[in-house]
């Protein structure tokens, strides 16, 4: 739904339920940023930061950019159907970009990359490092080099902070004007349309203006995201290739040019400018990452009905039209599975295993798989060894816990959920498995509680608390457990208290 929206949108042919849909959600995080920005602002601009002699830290400290740029993603994260929940694919895209993060000077901040499945080629900076990229774009890379240089692109906007320095042209303070850029960053990444709707529900002339990066803030992103790919060891090429071929397709369809081109104007001139600074800039082939391929194989093996999935990869292993053998074999199991085939899905599996693929992807999904086939036993034995392999993979550990549900040994699942969250204590995925957990176990009240530490992370106090009431209500748990749900309520109602006490004052 979400993708036909935004093809539609682009077209010009939303019907009037997609519409009032895609109203409601920018009216939605209107009023929600008005609220947060209404207590919020007063507070951080009486910081007394020094001035050190950035125009733009003054109109838009950090801390403000991160409290906008979180807000926002809660909302992107709750309410926002385009949004992929995929450990796999999430995991990916982060270390592609915190690699480029990693090798930046001028990063003073963290930053946390997501996807949102659209087919439009797009990719965006919010306030506070949250970097949004679109499936359309990671397909429309032809290699890893090139994705790689839209992120090195976005990150150089964030740490020159180039949309507090297009707010450093408007008078201190104006909360209209950055309540509505805010929230048209995230409305126009589909269309215009939607973007002049966040511009008027703001009441801010000229936001488009101001949305688009300037020539000179394009020009600088361009310079420091090339020096971010050689640093990170890609091809620098890749910028050039990328952004030649968006020109032109925005020129054999102007009508209906990527998203991207609307808040990032390219000019020949801009192109030539980045192709003079790779001739001086050392030769370097870099082969893409396995990890890479299985990612566009995985969004592509997701895309259409099961059946034409199947038929695609099956054609291309077939007529050997591939790039990779691994990455497509793994789409034909990914389709395989998707269609219910599960005995077609595990002959892929193990001609993969025969072609001596590594990849946390391949084990996670030959998992899933054996839990597909209700083979919890087969699925933690592969899982054990993996997450030996790739301790850090969200999704491995993910699965585990799922794996020792299904096998109904709930004690195992929740000593596998409480060692993660000591590593892990923000992990809102896994306090959800842990609550599930905990319910299978009979254990009302630490369901509860848990619960409410996922709506705690999700920025849903009012959720957390109610949570909290109910396991206070349980009947069961020892005086210690009980002991822990008052204070963490207490806490909580302390925290919504201060919030509406300060947003009551702030309001006009």
């Amino acid at each position: 739904m979400a993708q036909r929206s935004s093809i539609a949108a682009a077209a010009g042919t939303l019907s009037p339920v997609e519409r009032n849909r895609e109203s409601a959600i920018i009216e939605r995080m209107r009023k929600r940023l008005l609220a947060f920005l209404l207590f919020l602002a007063p507070a951080v601009m009486a910081e007394g930061l020094p001035d050190l002699g950035e125009a733009s830290q003054a109109e838009l400290p950090l801390q403000m950019e991160k409290r906008i740029g979180e807000s926002i993603m809660q909302d992107i994260r709750l309410h926002e159907p385009a949004y992929m929940d995929d450990a796999e694919i999430n995991a990916y895209i982060n270390r592609l970009g915190l690699r480029l993060v990693s090798q930046s000077t001028e990063a003073r901040q963290d930053f946390e990359f997501f996807v949102l499945k659209d087919a439009t080629l797009n990719a965006f900076a919010m306030p506070g490092g949250y970097i949004g990229v679109h499936t359309g774009l990671i397909q429309a890379a032809q290699s890893e080099s090139e994705l790689a240089s839209v992120l090195a692109h976005e990150i150089s906007h964030v740490t020159q902070h180039h949309l507090a320095r297009q707010l450093s042209t408007q008078s201190q303070a104006q909360l209209p004007m950055l309540l509505s850029m805010a929230v048209a960053i995230l409305a126009a990444r589909s269309h215009s349309d939607l973007s002049a709707g966040a511009m008027m529900a703001g009441q801010a002339a000229g936001i488009q203006q101001q949305l688009n990066y300037s020539r000179d803030f394009e020009r600088e992103a361009d310079r420091l995201g090339l020096q971010l790919l050689e640093r990170a060891g890609f091809d620098v090429r890749g910028m050039a290739a990328f952004f030649e071929r968006l020109q032109k397709f925005g020129r054999l369809y102007e009508n209906n040019a990527p998203g991207y081109l609307r808040t990032h104007p390219l000019t020949t001139e801009r192109i030539a400018d980045i192709e003079n600074r790779i001739r001086e800039m050392p030769y370097r082939q870099v082969p893409d990452s396995l990890d890479f391929m299985l990612v566009r194989a995985k969004l592509k093996a997701g895309e259409g009905t099961p059946g034409d999935a199947v038929t695609e990869f099956a054609t291309q292993v077939r007529q050997h039209k591939y790039s990779s053998e691994i990455a497509t074999r793994y789409g034909l199991a990914f389709a395989r599975w998707r269609a219910k085939d599960y005995d077609g899905a595990q002959r892929e599996v193990d001609l993969l295993r025969g072609l001596k693929a590594s990849s946390a992807m391949i084990e996670g999904f030959a998992a899933q798989l054996c839990l597909s086939r209700n083979d919890t036993a087969a699925a933690l034995n592969i899982l054990k060894p993996a997450m030996l392999r790739y301790p850090q993979e969200r999704s491995l550990a993910y699965a585990q816990v799922e794996a020792l549900l299904a096998q109904g040994s709930l004690q195992q699942a929740l000593s596998a959920t409480a060692d993660d969250l000591q590593l892990y204590p923000s992990d809102a995925h896994m306090y959800g498995l842990q609550a599930r957990t905990y319910a299978g176990l009979g254990k009302r009240l630490l369901q509860h509680r848990a619960q409410a530490e996922v709506y705690v992370l999700q920025g849903q106090l009012l959720p957390a608390i109610e949570q909290l009431q109910l396991a206070q209500k349980a009947g069961d748990g020892d005086f210690y457990e009980h002991s822990a749900v008052d204070s963490r309520l207490r806490e909580l109602k302390l925290r919504q208290a201060k919030e509406a006490k300060e947003s009551k004052q702030k309001t006009p």
